[in-house]
């Protein structure tokens, strides 16, 4: 399936992955902190990117750090805004919504991907979504499966070592799937 069959256009949905994505992974830690923050380079051009080709650009997060006491909600929440200034600033509109789980694995809730929890409350936000026109775009497992299982384009970004029955499509970064987009 080429992208171009995709026949992507503004009633379609981008849910964007943060850790690895957006920013960069602190490998076995979290972003607790805004100055821990390191926005990856292309994400402010794909924003601008996805902004005049998606309806809605949604983030989805897994941030059991939260529930681990290592972080507040609020320290969260001054991440996202910090993060979404930065894109905005770029001269784009940002992205629309931050979704996260703030639970931990061991309480198997259905807002932390794998499951669809987080997808389910952007469809009640945003009535117009429908998950068969919209993409999921990660670097983990449990992202290409969050987005199987709404049934959703599934895009891995970057080099993990993901079955490839997972995605549909993979690019080294989120600004290459981007680029590939008006491309197609």
């Amino acid at each position: 399936m080429s992208l171009s069959s995709l026949n992507i256009s503004k009633d379609w949905t981008i849910f964007l992955d943060r850790d690895g994505v957006l920013n960069e992974r602190i490998v076995d830690g979290y972003v607790t902190k805004v100055d821990e923050l390191k926005v990856l380079d292309g994400v402010p051009e794909a924003i601008s990117i996805f902004n005049e080709l998606f309806y809605k650009i949604l983030v989805v997060t897994n941030q059991q750090g939260i529930g681990k006491g290592i972080m507040s909600e609020n320290d969260l929440f001054q991440i996202h805004w910090h993060l979404n200034q930065r894109i905005v600033e770029h001269g784009n509109n940002g992205l629309e919504k931050f979704y996260f789980a703030p639970h931990l694995v061991s309480e198997n809730s259905p807002r932390r991907k794998p499951g669809i929890g987080m997808a389910l409350e952007a469809k009640k936000d945003f009535p117009k979504i429908v998950f068969a026109k919209s993409i999921m775009a990660g670097d983990t497992k449990s992202d290409m499966e969050f987005g199987r299982n709404a049934g959703m384009v599934t895009v891995l970004i970057g080099d993990s070592k993901i079955n490839n029955e997972l995605y549909d499509y993979r690019y080294h970064s989120l600004l290459a799937f981007a680029k590939a987009l008006i491309e197609a």
